[in-house]
């Protein structure tokens, strides 16, 4: 895919071996590159905290923005940087505060920035002062050029829909020529929380046609405390558009499901939307992380790459409501491509520096895997998390290799068998080779990893490309 190729030349193409293996503090005033060059967005987890149902923009005029759900649930904010990592430590603008009394006086939900003809919008979802949940739709509009200025923004006023009921989490987006709103509502005589729905837009902030269903909770992991299908996200890619969702508590048991319809269909058709029967994206007790959902996407600074943007929490266990806890902190990571055209979402990842796949340069199109405790070579399947690693620094030149989905494990060369497991890391060095490099254990200059029928061993060297 262009994104794997793209990552994949920047890595190849003089990275050398300071490149993955440095991971932060000193080496980057050596000239190292960041992490967002390497991996393709920033390794800071997390990003942003306290800030949950996080969206990005794409870089528009050279600056991302970002705005999210603040934990008392009061204002909507918007912050602005060059890089996605640079909006760890933006400046937060108040663009809006919830009234005292009356309509959108309660709680203030899931914000929205999207540039549409030139002016920007907020989309968000509100309750009333009386009644907090009865929440609604609601679009703020601005003329001005940067969208963290309080001074640009006005009302557009309530998102009406079929029903005046519980709607929230609207998204947009253009396709062929139509604009599209997508969102999460509770529909008379469905017996769920949260249903998603489409329709296609005559202004921003006014449907045309009337919504139509796409999706309802029904499988084991869309029901888990509440039944409910929200947050919807879009992205349009290889010939067809894709909408992950949001499904359950906003406990551990909040996940992410995907809805795939072919570019060419009427998005406008129930029938032209197909629901991945698992979900593809849930919370992972081996990295630390609960309950990932609220998804948005944007594209990194190479412009191709496209990124993963979420909240997850650091531990399972709660105390109260889940939706009163303010630890739902905004997170990035690399979403990778299948060659079937498919997003790969992998787990959500825990601390540390880039993270690599490795493909030995005789099998290129292929990648090294754990297979429980082996090391082995293959075609890129669907499971991504067991082809991701990370090269870490042990501070004399020297670094191990480390497992993304089981952390507690590393790359361990025992009695000279190579394996994945939980003991004291072997030390590797490595060595520029071309447009990718040799791995070399570093307390013995003649072995080095290789590839051999499939498997990893040691031996002669191996070159290896990283991606």
């Amino acid at each position: 895919m262009t994104n794997d190729i793209s990552r994949r030349n920047l890595l190849r193409g003089g990275l050398g071996v300071a490149g993955v293996g440095a991971l932060a503090g000193p080496a980057l005033d050596r000239g190292v590159p960041s992490d967002a060059r390497i991996y393709g967005v920033p390794t800071a987890d997390p990003l942003i905290e306290q800030r949950a149902d996080p969206f990005i923009t794409p870089r528009t005029r050279g600056r991302y923005y970002f705005t999210g759900s603040v934990p008392e649930y009061d204002r909507l904010v918007v912050r602005g940087a060059t890089t996605i990592a640079g909006l760890a430590t933006a400046t937060e603008s108040v663009v809006w505060r919830r009234p005292a009394t009356g309509p959108m006086g309660g709680h203030i939900w899931a914000p929205e920035l999207h540039r549409i003809d030139g002016r920007w919008y907020i989309y968000f979802a509100a309750g009333d002062a009386g009644d907090v949940f009865r929440i609604r739709m609601y679009v703020l509009e601005s003329a001005l050029a940067d969208p963290a200025d309080p001074a640009g923004w006005t009302l557009r006023g309530q998102v009406a829909t079929e029903w005046d009921g519980f709607s929230l989490d609207a998204t947009t987006f253009a396709h062929r020529g139509r604009r599209y709103l997508v969102w999460a509502q509770s529909e008379p005589e469905i017996a769920v929380n949260s249903s998603l729905y489409i329709a296609e837009m005559g202004s921003p902030w006014a449907l045309k046609s009337k919504p139509v269903r796409i999706a309802t909770p029904t499988r084991s992991w869309e029901i888990q405390g509440y039944r409910v299908n929200e947050g919807p996200a879009v992205l349009v890619r290889n010939g067809r558009v894709f909408v992950t969702f949001s499904a359950s508590a906003t406990d551990a048991r909040y996940c992410m499901g995907l809805l795939t319809a072919d570019a060419r269909a009427d998005l406008l058709a129930n029938a032209s939307w197909k629901k991945t029967p698992d979900p593809v994206f849930v919370t992972d007790t081996a990295t630390g992380r609960y309950g990932p959902g609220h998804n948005s996407f944007t594209v990194a600074e190479d412009g191709v790459t496209d990124v993963l943007v979420y909240h997850a929490r650091d531990y399972r266990d709660i105390v109260g409501d889940p939706l009163y806890d303010p630890n739902r902190h905004t997170r990035v990571q690399r979403l990778y491509w299948h060659p079937d055209g498919t997003p790969l979402f992998g787990v959500p990842v825990g601390a540390g520096g880039p993270i690599v796949r490795l493909s030995p340069a005789d099998a290129s199109a292929w990648f090294v895997r754990h297979d429980d405790s082996s090391l082995v070579v293959g075609p890129p399947g669907h499971a991504l998390a067991d082809t991701q690693f990370r090269f870490v620094a042990a501070g004399d030149g020297t670094e191990a290799i480390q497992s993304v989905d089981l952390p507690e494990r590393h790359v361990r060369v025992v009695d000279g068998v190579v394996r994945l497991d939980a003991g004291t890391p072997t030390r590797f060095r490595r060595l520029p080779q071309g447009r990718g490099v040799k791995i070399q254990l570093a307390d013995d200059a003649t072995r080095y990893l290789r590839h051999r029928n499939q498997t990893v061993v040691t031996g002669d060297a191996s070159v290896f490309l990283l991606g």
